[in-house]
């Protein structure tokens, strides 16, 4: 069904904002993959990635979500977006093609792209990842850690990565304005983001609860279904619905 989505050209984007702690409005929007079945049907990426990111499919899917947000970023100079990626497509050669031929043509707007990483894949290879980060970041590309705490990460890595975005696990913030541990352990998080100077994105905010406490314990940023679900509508055509008059 995948492979299929993506001949046909059927993969897009869902736009969810991540909202700044200081009450600032947004930061930024991630795009989250989408394909469509053969009926239209939207699939999310959770249906699907588990399956493919091992295999070449993973590496086109990384390639169709590159290019339909560096096309929105292209289309929008207001927007400010973060795409999903694994580190193994860092040695793909369309999903690099597409970064390179926008860097050249565009280079305006890939300065507005965050390029997140999961935290597993990085440690799969993450020589390779600190020196194409190195290089990609002298562009002005930004660089998140995705998923921070679901996986294994090895600390001293982080030092020599030089992430400028960490972004915590969703299974941190649940219920964590009730549970002890759970306090605990984002304390712990926060600390060592504030260590290695990254900005901290709290995921998976689900309740105002959750929400006042993690702006209480000091994270930067705040992403989930409290504050928005994700919408195959663009930020900027969003905002023009949003100001349209209401006819009477």
């Amino acid at each position: 069904m995948v492979k299929a989505a993506l001949d046909r050209g059927d993969a897009l984007l869902a736009f969810q904002p991540v909202m700044r702690a200081d009450g600032g409005g947004i930061a930024f929007h991630e795009g989250l993959i989408r394909i469509l079945d053969e009926t239209g049907r939207v699939i999310p990426a959770r249906d699907f990635m588990p399956d493919v990111v091992d295999h070449e499919i993973g590496r086109r899917i990384d390639c169709a979500a590159l290019e339909a947000g560096l096309r929105a970023l292209c289309d929008d100079p207001g927007l400010r977006l973060a795409v999903n990626m694994s580190a193994r497509s860092i040695g793909y050669p369309d999903w690099i093609s597409i970064l390179r031929r926008v860097l050249r043509r565009h280079p305006e707007a890939v300065e507005r792209l965050i390029l997140e990483l999961t935290e597993e894949s990085v440690m799969l290879v993450p020589e390779i990842v600190s020196v194409f980060m190195k290089d990609m970041q002298d562009k002005g590309i930004t660089f998140a850690l995705d998923d921070f705490g679901a996986g294994n990460t090895a600390f001293r890595h982080l030092k020599h990565l030089c992430f400028d975005m960490l972004k915590i696990d969703g299974q941190f913030a649940r219920d964590i304005a009730s549970d002890a541990d759970n306090q605990v352990l984002y304390e712990a998080l926060i600390a060592l983001a504030r260590n290695f100077d990254m900005l901290l994105v709290a995921e998976a905010v689900e309740t105002r609860e959750e929400a006042e406490w993690l702006v209480r314990a000091g994270v930067d940023c705040l992403q989930g279904y409290y504050y928005g679900v994700p919408s195959l509508t663009p930020p900027a055509a969003a905002l023009r619905t949003e100001a349209e008059p209401r006819r009477a």
